[in-house]
C-alpha cells in the first residue's frame, strides 16, 4: 500500500513543483528581465543566468504548494474510485492510510530546509551581484555618506524600572571604502565620564582590531555638562566597537541571508538598538525555520481533505489547493506583520499559521476516521 501511494503522490508532486515554481519566477522575475533587456541593455545571456539562479528560490516555495496539491488530488482520486473504501474495508485505517502522505512530507521538509538554507540564499546574492554588474550599477556597494549609527543601553531607575538611552553615537560624512572622513562621535558608555570625539578621519586597525583616529579633538564633558579638558591630537587610537563599518559594508537582503547569516546580522542589530530592525528581523529568522514545516502541514491538510467520500476531478482538487494556500499565506503575512509589530511574540507570528493549519488538518482527519 505504502508503494502504491508513493508511486500516486509522486507524479503531482512533480507537475506541482514544476508549475508552481514556474509560475513564480515567471511573474516575479521574467516580467522584470526583459524591462532590463528592452530598457537597459542587458545582455539576454546575463538575463538567462539570473532567471536561472532566481529559481531556486521559488522551489522553494513551490515544494509545500505541490506537497498540498500531491496529497489532495492523490487522495481525491483514490477516495472518489472506492479506492479507500476498498482500503478500509480490508482494515487499513485512515490514520494508516494518511501517514503515507506524512512520512514523504517530512522527506520533502528536509529537502525544502536544505534549499531555504544552502541553496537559495547563495543563489538569490548572486543574482543580485551579476545584475549588478552586468548594468555597471552606481548603486554603491557600500553606503559612502551619512554614515549614522546609535547604540543604546538600559539604565536602571530608582523605582526598579528600566529606561532607554543613548550610549554612544557614531557619525561619519562619508567613506571611501578606506576611511572615515569627517567623524563626530559622542561617547556616554562611561559613567560619569561624556567624550566628544571629533575627527578628520578614521580607520579600523584589523591588527589591534581599534580605531585610529586622526588630525581631531577630545572634549572631555564633566557630569555638571562643563567641559573638564580638551585634548588635541594627530593620531588616537581609540577601543570603538567595529559595528560602523559593519553597517556601510553591503549587507544581503533577508532572501540572501541563511540562518546563520541572518543570526550574525541580528547581533549588529542588537548593538544598534534599533528595535523595530530587530524585530523584523527575529521574525524572519523564525519564518526561515517554519517555512519547511509547512510541507508536513500541507500533506496532513491534503490528505484529510482528500480521504473524505467525494466525486470530484482534477480541476477541483487544484482549485481547493489554491484557495487553501491564498489562504495560509494570508495567515502567514497577517501574523508575521503583528509578530514585527510586537502584538506576537516573533515565534508566534512566524508558527501560528503552521499550528492553526496543522489543528485544522487533525480535526479534519478525526472527522473522517469517525465515519
Amino acid at each position: 500500500m505504502d508503494r502504491y501511494l508513493t508511486k500516486e503522490l509522486v507524479a503531482p508532486f512533480l507537475f506541482g513543483v514544476g508549475a508552481f515554481s514556474s509560475l513564480g519566477v515567471t511573474i516575479d522575475a521574467v516580467f522584470e528581465l526583459v524591462r532590463k533587456i528592452v530598457e537597459s541593455g542587458l545582455p539576454i545571456n546575463i538575463a538567462i543566468q539570473v532567471f536561472l539562479l532566481k529559481f531556486p528560490n521559488f522551489i522553494v516555495l513551490a515544494f509545500p504548494m505541490s506537497t498540498l496539491l500531491a496529497s489532495l488530488m492523490t487522495y481525491s482520486r483514490l477516495s472518489s474510485q472506492s479506492e479507500l473504501i476498498a482500503m478500509r474495508g480490508c482494515g487499513v485505517s485512515v490514520y494508516r492510510m494518511v501517514l503515507t502522505s506524512v512520512m514523504l512530507s517530512l522527506v520533502v521538509t528536509v529537502m525544502t530546509f536544505i534549499f531555504n538554507e544552502q541553496i537559495a540564499p547563495a543563489a538569490n546574492y548572486q543574482a543580485t551581484i551579476t545584475l549588478e554588474q552586468a548594468l555597471k550599477s552606481n548603486k554603491p556597494t557600500l553606503q559612502q555618506t551619512n554614515i549614522f549609527y546609535p547604540e543604546y543601553r538600559d539604565r536602571l531607575q530608582e523605582d526598579g524600572s528600566k529606561i532607554r538611552v543613548l550610549s554612544r553615537l557614531f557619525y561619519a560624512d562619508q567613506f571611501d571604502g578606506q576611511q572615515m572622513k569627517g567623524l563626530t562621535i559622542i561617547d556616554r558608555s562611561t559613567e560619569g565620564l561624556n567624550q566628544i570625539v571629533v575627527s578628520e578621519s578614521a580607520q579600523w586597525n584589523r591588527d589591534e582590531n581599534v580605531w585610529d583616529f586622526y588630525n581631531g579633538t577630545v572634549y572631555l564633558v564633566a557630569p555638571d555638562r562643563s567641559y573638564r579638558n580638551i585634548l588635541r591630537f594627530e593620531h588616537q587610537q581609540l577601543q570603538l566597537p567595529r559595528t560602523p563599518l559593519n553597517l556601510v559594508e553591503r549587507r544581503r537582503d533577508y532572501g540572501e541571508m541563511n540562518i546563520t547569516e541572518s543570526l550574525q546580522q541580528l547581533e549588529i542589530e542588537r548593538i544598534g538598538g534599533d528595535r523595530q530592525k530587530i524585530r523584523k528581523l527575529e521574525v524572519r529568522i523564525q519564518q526561515k525555520m517554519s517555512l519547511p514545516f509547512v510541507c508536513v502541514v500541507f500533506g496532513l491538510v491534503g490528505a484529510a481533505m482528500g480521504t473524505r467520500p467525494q466525486r470530484s476531478g482534477r480541476g477541483t482538487s487544484f482549485g481547493v489547493s489554491v484557495i487553501v494556500i491564498f489562504t495560509y499565506y494570508l495567515v502567514f503575512f497577517i501574523s508575521g506583520a503583528m509578530g514585527q509589530a510586537g502584538i506576537f511574540s516573533p515565534f508566534i507570528g512566524a508558527w501560528l499559521p503552521n499550528f492553526l493549519f496543522l489543528g485544522i488538518g487533525l480535526f479534519l482527519l478525526i472527522r473522517v476516521a469517525q465515519r
